[in-house]
């Protein structure tokens, strides 16, 4: 069985780092660490060809150093939808725009500039409906499909993963 202190400390790096997912394997062990959203790491472990057990580490996930400090903060409550946003069982339903890769979600071309689409606004496959940085490159992202963007999921500014929602669409 590992050791909780270093599956503590695997997370403690994950959370500093902002990552998502850790996987560690030797001949041995495996060790799967998944953070969905931001809310719970998951973890998978197996030693010895046993099965992976799934162990769900409840958020807020705050660790002590031997001096009794937080070394882990939880992360920041997920805002309010917006304004306007449909209701979450029937956004739920609807096709997303996804992000392709991990950055900084941009909805307009630059500061003061208007945003790529909002609400309400007919689409087509190749319409621009934002941009999104990584590793100081600005990639543009394209809708994909036609249809009518009905809610805007994330800020402007703020860090995306892979495949999170970035728009919900109603396909024509």
């Amino acid at each position: 069985m590992i050791d909780i202190r270093k599956l503590k400390e695997l997370v403690k790096l994950m959370v500093e780092n902002d990552l998502s997912e850790m996987d560690l394997r030797d001949a041995d062990e495996t060790v799967a660490l998944k953070r969905p959203g931001v809310s719970q790491p998951v973890v998978s472990y197996s030693a010895g060809g046993a099965a992976p057990q799934v162990i769900h580490v409840p958020a807020p996930a705050v660790l002590s150093t031997p001096g009794g400090a937080p070394a882990v903060h939880a992360p920041a409550p997920v805002p309010a939808p917006a304004q306007g946003a449909v209701a979450a069982p029937a956004a739920a339903k609807l096709p997303a725009i996804e992000s392709p890769m991990v950055g900084t979600f941009y909805s307009g071309p630059g500061p003061g500039k208007p945003n790529f689409v909002a609400a309400g606004q007919k689409v087509t496959a190749e319409t621009t409906v934002c941009l999104i940085e990584a590793m100081k490159i600005f990639n543009e992202i394209k809708a994909e499909q036609a249809g009518t963007i009905v809610e805007v999921l994330v800020e402007n500014g703020k860090a995306v993963e892979f495949g999170q929602r970035l728009f919900t669409i109603q396909p024509d």
